[in-house]
């Protein structure tokens, strides 16, 4: 489970005590998180084209196993207040997924690239979504993917011993057993460059980079610097991480939040959280 989401102009994240704290843009609400309780993970959807600025939401997975939604919701990305017995969530630029008890999947929202189509799913312990694709990571560590693939984002089917899945815009990145990591999609950015990561815990695909947490609790960067959301090479004690679309945070060993990046809307202003909760060091965000 994920104590962080990054969305493209706000942030997310999960105190101890199972209260949510946001910051960023909430012009459509997806920072309308004040009254949640008894969260234990959150997504933040995410969105890179600039015709979309503003429209987004963002999902709490409750301990109960029922997900509450705010935000945006034009394509019912919101519509999951009949989900129960969930396990994990994941939001993406129009869709959102969820990880039922019983290893299948749910999803609701755009579906014209095929990006919900997991009705056939078995087995999922995680799911990552991405602008028009999802994946899902498989019990038996095998990862499964639908949407577009226009730039290979979907072209996991020979993926095995994978521990987590995370989706960016137009790429897919996936942590190892061995704490290695693979990646595949769209390549000019650069995020799909992690041949060379070892010794990882934790990965997260922002949309056009790629962060990762190694055992050490540094974080490694790369893809798009353009606002310096890869400038995290200087971040020590982390246990989680998450990319957004411009931005990346790392939740410390103390309970505290660090940002880099884009903070055009606040999204960065995490100075103050403080308390959140560690979870197991895995981030399913987008």
């Amino acid at each position: 489970m994920s104590a962080l989401a990054a969305g493209r102009r706000h942030s997310l994240g999960v105190r101890a005590d199972g209260t949510v704290v946001a910051t960023g843009n909430g012009a459509a609400g997806e920072c309308d998180v004040s009254g949640w309780r008894d969260v234990i993970a959150v997504a933040a959807g995410n969105v890179h084209t600039a015709r979309n600025t503003g429209r987004s939401h963002s999902l709490g997975l409750h301990s109960d196993g029922t997900v509450t939604a705010t935000g945006w919701n034009g394509d019912r990305q919101c519509d999951v207040a009949s989900w129960r017995d969930i396990v994990a969530v994941a939001a993406g630029w129009r869709a959102s997924l969820g990880v039922g008890a019983d290893g299948r999947v749910l999803a609701t929202g755009r579906n014209a690239e095929g990006q919900c189509e997991v009705d056939t799913w078995r087995d999922v312990v995680a799911v990552a979504v991405g602008d028009w694709h999802s994946v899902a990571l498989r019990s038996d560590g095998s990862v499964l993917a639908t949407g577009s693939s226009r730039f290979g984002q979907c072209d996991v089917a020979g993926w095995q011993d994978v521990t987590a899945v995370s989706a960016g815009s137009l790429h897919t990145v996936g942590l190892r057993a061995d704490g290695s990591a693979v990646a595949v999609g769209r390549r000019p950015s650069g995020a799909c460059e992690v041949g060379r990561w070892h010794d990882l815990v934790a990965v997260s695909a922002g949309s056009f980079h790629s962060v990762a947490a190694t055992a050490k609790g540094r974080v490694l960067a790369v893809g798009d610097n353009s606002f310096g959301q890869c400038d995290v090479a200087e971040w020590t004690d982390i246990v989680a991480i998450a990319a957004g679309s411009t931005h990346t945070l790392g939740l410390r060993a103390d309970g505290t939040v660090l940002a880099a990046g884009n903070n055009a809307a606040g999204q960065c202003e995490v100075a103050g959280w403080i308390d959140l909760r560690r979870g197991d060091g895995r981030g399913f965000s987008t």
